[in-house]
């Protein structure tokens, strides 16, 4: 492992709250030198999601192994027998490379990141508009069933109560706006 240690930005929000294009934008701006924190997750690949760059995806009985021996930074089963989690090697791999992670991660993950390293991490969170507007989104999306856009929807309070938990708050009702907010938070961290 290289002695770089770099800092970490997580940015978390329920589902359709935006925080994967935010994060998408921050990635493409390369003066920052940010790498993205691939999670590993037992669900299977939804759309053209592809193992090794939008997910590590493991199976259900290979992620509890990898929770017994201790290979997680934090994880968390977000749904029944549905688990995600950010693995140490990944971590290790960003900054070997002499890079910052970013994480486009759950709330409990989150904030459990944030506690361990909280000299090294930004935590943001990602309002959304509204729920109604979370519904609109995740419909958009074209990705879940009725079911599922309901279980997302049906946490999202939950999630929204955790925001002042967090180092700051994006509220994304103007991407631009949000995307520029975003911008500024991370170029600022990068200078402490």
């Amino acid at each position: 492992m290289s002695d770089f240690k770099g800092k970490l930005f997580v940015f978390s929000a329920p589902s359709g709250s935006g925080k994967t294009t935010i994060v998408r934008h921050l990635l493409s701006q390369e003066r920052f030198g940010l790498e993205f924190s691939i999670s590993a997750t037992s669900r299977e690949p939804r759309g053209k999601e592809v193992d090794g760059t939008d997910y590590y995806f493991i199976s259900l009985s290979e992620f509890k192994q990898k929770i017994k021996s201790e290979e997680f930074l934090e994880w968390e089963e977000v749904y029944k027998d549905n688990f995600y989690g950010t693995l140490k090697s990944e971590i290790e791999r960003i900054w070997d490379k002499g890079k910052h992670v970013i994480f486009d991660i759950d709330v409990a993950g989150g904030l459990r990141i944030k506690r361990k390293f909280p000299e090294e991490t930004l935590a943001v969170f990602v309002k959304p508009p509204d729920i109604n507007e979370l519904i609109i989104r995740l419909k958009k999306r074209g990705e879940e069933s009725p079911e599922k856009i309901a279980m997302r929807v049906a946490k999202a309070p939950v999630e929204m109560a955790t925001a002042p938990q967090f180092d700051q708050i994006i509220k994304n009702y103007d991407l631009d706006v949000a995307l520029k907010e975003a911008e500024d938070l991370v170029e600022e961290f990068l200078k402490k």
